[in-house]
């Protein structure tokens, strides 16, 4: 049994309760043999609620008769005090009425004495991985409530200020959410929070992209599927939305949905219900839907792309996240913030960040939004090796402001890319939108081939469609 204990946990706590100092005596010395356990023993009711107050258990051990209580007021005091403490309970009573008794107050097992001790070790074996489950998954969720608090929301400017109350109004209902902004803005980030900050954050958080999922199995994805459904089915599966019962589905993309998923997404919305592929049962699903895109779903609507009904479902609450670049105030406490993070990450001592650096931060357009800055701190922190992240630790198109040379010799090597200056003058997102429509023009609808011609990445090049609203 020595080494049974290996997990997560440095030191288990085990109490022992007991009216007779013999057996108090045999159990401690059998926990003696085991690694990484400490016993603590008392003889009385007052006892153990005085050790209860003073530290964690992760186990209760007990015969039951312990002076100044009798045995099932004795178990609900305990769960009333330490609602998730296991207890085994040790009695010489082996009726069927006493096990269900006890079993019902939430007593982990019990064993009818006489017992061997490897029947105990298997019974603290099985109730001590468990109390180690659920410390770890307390914890854990504890440390995604704090990841997702709203303070996690970096920024003072109006358009922040504003979206933070939204998302605090927001968390006291049920009602679906739609959260837009171009890529990299924190969408998820928001959804998340509410879900964190909501009456649901005991439940699942489950994230789906839709335009990760080729359209031929999305709609498994999304609904799971009976065994036979399909060649491959060879085993019934929940779909996302099972999956989240209880919980928040996040619906990141919902815009590159095909119409067919859309309309089976409606129903969902509207009834709550839903069947599997291959099934015929109605499924019923208590479940609260954030959706997020990037794309402008009125004008989908309009260009008959997207469903008005279900546009109309969906965004009950819109929120609408600003592009960083909207928001030029809150680049520097945004980055402070991934630099102190980074840095504590990889075990670096405080980094600053060089006067010159802000200033290029502010300057920089930041088309790749919060998480280009992200990644752009993270790379920096990797290369700061004096503590203070200077221009050398940027990337060269951010110091200097990239324009790529293929852009330059396509315009003036090609006679057939021309701009006139109008009178009262041109912008340069006008001409840049030009640029795209040409390239896209000329490369026939190839979304590589037209990057390459303003030698721009297929990524950034489908952020200027996109930003421009121009359709391929």
């Amino acid at each position: 049994m020595l080494d049974i204990f290996q997990g997560g946990i440095m030191t288990y706590r085990v109490l022992i309760a007991d009216d007779e100092e013999r057996m108090r005596r045999v159990l401690t010395m059998i926990f003696e043999e085991m690694k990484d356990v400490k016993v603590v023993a008392g003889n009385s009711f007052e006892d153990v609620l005085r050790y209860l107050d003073k530290e964690r258990f992760h186990l209760l051990i007990t015969d039951l008769k312990v002076p100044g209580s009798n045995s099932i007021d004795f178990i609900r005091a305990v769960k009333n005090k330490v609602a998730d403490i296991p207890i085994i309970v040790l009695t010489a009573y082996g009726s069927v009425g006493f096990a269900i008794d006890i079993m019902k107050e939430g007593v982990f097992d019990y064993l009818v004495a006489p017992f061997d001790n490897d029947i105990l070790e298997l019974a603290v074996k099985r109730a001590l991985k468990v109390s180690s489950l659920t410390i770890e998954n307390k914890n854990l969720r504890k440390a995604l409530e704090l990841q997702y608090n709203f303070g996690n929301i970096i920024g003072n400017s109006p358009s922040v200020v504003e979206t933070l109350r939204l998302v605090g109004e927001v968390t006291r209902t049920d009602s679906t959410v739609l959260v837009t902004g171009e890529s990299g803005t924190g969408k998820e980030l928001v959804s998340r929070a509410i879900h964190y900050n909501s009456d649901r954050k005991c439940g699942p958080f489950v994230a789906l992209n839709c335009a990760a999922i080729p359209e031929n199995l999305l709609e498994s994805e999304l609904f799971g599927y009976e065994k036979g459904a399909f060649t491959g089915a060879e085993k019934t599966k929940k779909g996302r939305f099972e999956l989240a019962a209880g919980g928040t589905f996040f619906l990141d993309e919902i815009s590159e949905m095909s119409a067919a998923v859309q309309a089976k997404v409606l129903r969902i919305i509207e009834s709550k219900e839903l069947e599997r592929l291959g099934g015929t049962d109605t499924i019923k699903v208590d479940v609260r839907i954030i959706c997020a895109t990037n794309r402008d779903l009125v004008q989908m609507v309009k260009e008959g792309k997207f469903r008005d009904d279900l546009y109309y479902r969906i965004s009950v609450f819109p929120i609408m996240l600003p592009a960083l670049r909207e928001r030029s105030g809150d680049i520097i406490p945004l980055s402070k913030h991934f630099v102190n993070h980074f840095s504590a990450k990889m075990g670096k001592t405080p980094i600053v960040l060089s006067s010159e650096v802000e200033k290029i931060l502010i300057k920089h357009k930041w088309e790749g939004n919060i998480r280009e800055l992200q990644n752009i701190i993270e790379r920096a922190v990797i290369l700061c090796k004096n503590g203070v992240i200077r221009t050398e630790h940027l990337p060269t198109s951010i110091v200097h402001g990239y324009t790529p040379p293929e852009l330059n010799e396509n315009i003036s090597q090609n006679n057939s890319v021309n701009f006139d200056i109008p009178p009262n003058g041109l912008s340069l997102d006008d001409l840049e939108k030009q640029l795209v429509a040409k390239a896209l023009e000329r490369s026939k609808n190839n979304i590589t081939k037209a990057a390459k011609l303003l030698g721009l990445t297929r990524g950034t090049f489908r952020y200027r469609l996109q930003k421009y609203g121009i359709s391929n």
